[in-house]
């Protein structure tokens, strides 16, 4: 087999040049096309999570108006 970027002779199996230190095949793994290995998930707040959120909070506050009186 030849290099294909300074045309060496070099063995089949040769993963890069002697020569010129070039890979000799494409890469085994390739990078995502997206630009990322992992997806983040998505944060999904519905009108019950916001409700739950708010209901939280008024007790949260509550609690703290209760301990000072």
């Amino acid at each position: 087999m030849t290099c294909r970027h300074c045309g060496t002779d070099i063995a089949d199996k040769a993963l890069i040049c002697y020569r010129c230190g070039r890979a000799t095949t494409d890469p085994r793994v390739k990078p995502p096309e997206g630009g990322s290995l992992f997806e983040r998930p998505r944060r999904r707040r519905g009108p019950l999570g916001m409700l739950s959120l708010i209901l939280l909070l008024a007790l949260v506050l509550l609690w703290f108006l209760t301990r000072q009186g």
